[in-house]
């Protein structure tokens, strides 16, 4: 997807997944009514709720690219946060979902009556847990290369379609082995990997709407680039936020008192230039200047 802005991306990767998730979703749900299995029916159920969690995606997308206007004037990043925190409890209430129906299984004494499903069953969970694993491989690749809480939430989205066939996967193959009480313990196990990827999610959103600072990581590389930018004599301070998926900064040098302000000017434009080439995410850099003691 070279020479493509964010948006695009987005949307080239959200339709991709739009696709897949239909073709998944009927397919899964033509296996489970012919094989009688009730695991791979839910199963395309959530597959089928993961084209609405996309159709979140696109939306906070499309509204964060808006440009920036008179009431908005540092722009509408920040929705595409929302849309994160929306997906992030979608993936709760599924996570919990599946836990609720697993304990109900297991308290209610009807392991025993499970049907056994039939072997087109275990193939769809099988083509299921592939596809999925593929598509969070895709997405999240996509996710990380924009810096896309929204999009890594959706990639999620799909490791947790992907757990859920393989519980199914278990139960299945457990019912036709003789032991029907694997599939609500697998799904039990599902719902802590559900539920703590949507935290995370969720957590990761909170943190870019409320002006948490970028990762030392990143605030250290710049520390470095500013140490080695001509004409600087030292660095005052360094200061980053974050808004959505951008990063604003705020930096203080100090240079040789006995230059012009013209000279002082340039090195902070070469400065506030180079920080924005070499650090893609970052939206804008404000660069103040002292005169050195």
């Amino acid at each position: 997807m070279k020479n493509l802005n964010e948006k695009d991306i987005a949307m080239k990767v959200s339709n991709v997944s739009i696709g897949v998730n239909l073709l998944l979703s009927v397919f899964k749900m033509f296996a489970g009514i012919l094989a009688h299995s009730s695991a791979m029916i839910s199963d395309a159920v959530h597959s089928a709720s993961d084209v609405f969690s996309t159709f979140i995606v696109i939306i906070g997308f499309r509204l964060s690219a808006k440009k920036a206007d008179k009431e908005h004037p540092y722009g509408h990043e920040r929705m595409e946060c929302a849309a994160s925190i929306v997906l992030a409890v979608i993936l709760l209430i599924t996570g919990l979902e599946i836990g609720r129906s697993a304990i109900d299984t297991l308290t209610s004494g009807s392991v025993g009556d499970i049907v056994i499903p039939g072997t087109l069953a275990l193939v769809a969970a099988v083509v299921s847990i592939i596809v999925k694993e593929l598509m969070y491989r895709y997405t999240i690749y996509y996710a990380k290369s924009i810096n896309s809480g929204a999009l890594k939430a959706d990639a999620w989205h799909h490791r947790s379609d992907s757990l859920s066939s393989v519980g199914a996967l278990i139960g299945i193959g457990g019912a036709k082995l003789g032991f029907p009480v694997l599939e609500p313990i697998a799904c039990l196990v599902i719902c802590i990997f559900i539920i703590k990827a949507s935290v995370d999610i969720f957590k990761d959103a909170i943190d870019k709407m409320v002006d948490k600072s970028c990762d030392d990581e990143t605030e250290q590389k710049m520390k470095e680039l500013i140490g080695q930018e001509q004409g600087v004599a030292a660095l005052v301070s360094l200061h980053t936020r974050m808004f959505g998926s951008k990063i604003y900064v705020d930096a203080v040098i100090s240079v040789d008192g006995k230059l012009t302000l013209k000279d002082a000017h340039e090195i902070a434009e070469r400065l506030h230039d180079d920080i924005e080439a070499q650090f893609p995410e970052v939206k804008h850099c404000m660069v103040h200047v002292d005169p050195a003691e």
